[in-house]
């Protein structure tokens, strides 16, 4: 009976910690898009102060590491400007009320929010919007740094907005030297574009470039225009992903597109929906870029409900699975929809993102989700943000390997010692590093703490993620009479992990 009994036990206990590493990977992408054009998400109006400006990234971000978000992704060049000191691209309106002006007293906004992330262990994702150069053509005091004063031959206006055009090199070859001269001198982690490449159309309207068609038609016949568009893009693609990695190998590439490559009624390849694509409308051939390795990760805008009928998110989530050929994976989710008077009842009932979550999580290619927009999270809809800390979030993650980039682990702690007082329980360590090479230096380090089993796996074990090289941990009264195992490892710019060194503490 007492063998049967302890068999049961055991059972359970394997299950509990199944279930509890399957709800909280150990590896996994929680990330939000900080939006800065027509001030979505930061800052929050055009003429803050600067002081004003960085209480409230702080607050942003502070609010999103409560959360358990490890990643950002920041609109630093939304309409060819800037929100960082750059002598390429005026400085944007939406940072100081006006292009062109920059913020007094001055200080580098992209300087500050990189260095405030990476403090508390996120990662800063610089996103730039590579064709945009005018969002609204009522807009008329540009500044004369601005690309529509400088290069006027290279715009094409479109709607009431204006445009890089695509089809001509120098447009490409300026937007590899912006994005290049933000990668040398700022400590990103990674690049990030969002879905708009060539324009969303319009009815009616076509994207004037019939002139530079022929003037660099590069073999293709009058019948492929869509082909050469298709091609513009990639040759983009192809530049920014040896440009960045000849700079700086360790720095990430990545793509926010359209929730739909191709639908099926257009190519057997596509997926089962019936909507806009990447492919036939903004000219992005997604697949491409991943098969031939162009990218680092893929986050596909997937902001519809689960049963969708024109584009489920179940459906088109295992589809991007299937065809991601090895890229990471994450996918991109609208918090923001989640609202208790929407019309949707997927949205009004506050679930649709825990819905999403467990639709992720069975399906292994998937590595995490990126949420738009950071702003939701301080608004707060129906305590989705509970939601997350209390069950999904509940543990630290470590962001995924990007194995193709990389996959030795930095050189582990030395050092390690651990001091007990009643209620204080003080790790200090030193970096094992003497490496000059950037991507085999530690970054953070990973402090565990073991109440029992000792078990790297299970992310309930990981007490925090720090670049500190010194933890205080506060103990409860209960805590206080308990004896933990602790050990650290190193983590590298892309999150390799060094093998674990132990301590024991001692009363």
């Amino acid at each position: 009976m007492r063998k049967h009994t302890l068999m049961l036990l055991m059972a359970i206990i394997l299950l509990q910690t199944e279930h509890t590493q399957a709800q909280s990977p150990k590896r996994e992408v929680r990330a939000a898009w900080i939006a800065s054009v027509e001030n979505i998400d930061w800052p929050s109006k055009k003429d803050l102060t600067p002081e004003v400006q960085r209480k409230e990234f702080i607050t942003l971000i502070d609010r999103l590491k409560e959360v358990g978000i490890n990643a950002v992704v920041v609109q630093i060049r939304p309409c060819a400007d800037a929100l960082y000191d750059s002598k390429l691209e005026p400085w944007s309106r939406y940072l100081t009320g006006k292009q062109g002006v920059a913020p007094a007293p001055f200080y580098d906004p992209l300087l500050f929010m990189i260095d405030e992330c990476h403090k508390r262990g996120i990662e800063f994702h610089a996103w730039f919007n590579p064709y945009r150069a005018l969002k609204d053509t009522s807009y008329t005091d540009i500044d004369s740094l601005h690309v529509i004063k400088k290069h006027p031959d290279w715009i094409v206006t479109y709607g009431n907005q204006q445009y890089f055009n695509p089809g001509l090199p120098q447009t490409r070859e300026f937007v590899v030297k912006v994005i290049q001269d933000v990668v040398k001198r700022y400590d990103v982690d990674g690049i990030h574009f969002d879905d708009y490449f060539y324009p969303y159309k319009i009815k009616g309207k076509d994207f004037d470039d019939s002139l530079t068609f022929a003037a660099y038609p590069r073999g293709f016949a009058a019948s492929q225009r869509e082909d050469w568009r298709r091609d513009n893009v990639n040759i983009i693609i192809k530049m920014l992903s040896d440009s960045i990695r000849a700079a700086k190998p360790y720095v990430k590439f990545g793509i926010s597109p359209f929730g739909i490559w191709r639908n099926v009624g257009k190519d057997p390849r596509g997926s089962q929906t019936n909507g806009g694509s990447n492919y036939d409308d903004l000219y992005a051939d997604i697949l491409l870029w991943m098969q031939n390795r162009w990218i680092d990760y893929v986050v596909p805008q997937l902001y519809w409900h689960i049963g969708l009928n024109v584009a489920d998110y179940k459906t088109l989530a295992e589809w991007w699975s299937k065809n991601s050929n090895g890229t990471p994976l994450y996918i991109g989710q609208g918090y923001y929809r989640v609202d208790p008077k929407s019309k949707t009842p997927q949205w009004a009932d506050g679930k649709e993102i825990a819905r999403q979550i467990e639709v992720n999580r069975t399906i292994p290619a998937i590595e995490g989700s990126f949420y738009f927009s950071a702003k939701t999270f301080l608004d707060n809809p129906m305590n989705v943000n509970q939601q997350l800390k209390e069950k999904y979030y509940k543990y630290p993650a470590l962001v995924p390997q990007i194995k193709h980039l990389d996959t030795i682990p930095p050189v582990s702690p030395k050092h390690l010692k651990v001091k007990e007082r009643r209620h204080l329980t003080t790790l200090t360590w030193s970096s094992g590093d003497t490496s000059k090479n950037e991507m085999d230096r530690s970054r953070y380090y990973v402090v565990y703490r073991f109440k029992d089993k000792v078990d790297y796996e299970n992310p309930a074990n990981i007490y925090t993620i720090t670049p500190d090289s010194t933890v205080a941990i506060a103990k409860g009264k209960k805590q206080a009479r308990k004896r933990y195992k602790y050990a650290v490892t190193s983590l590298d710019r892309l999150y390799n992990e060094s093998k674990p060194v132990r301590a024991k503490s001692s009363h």
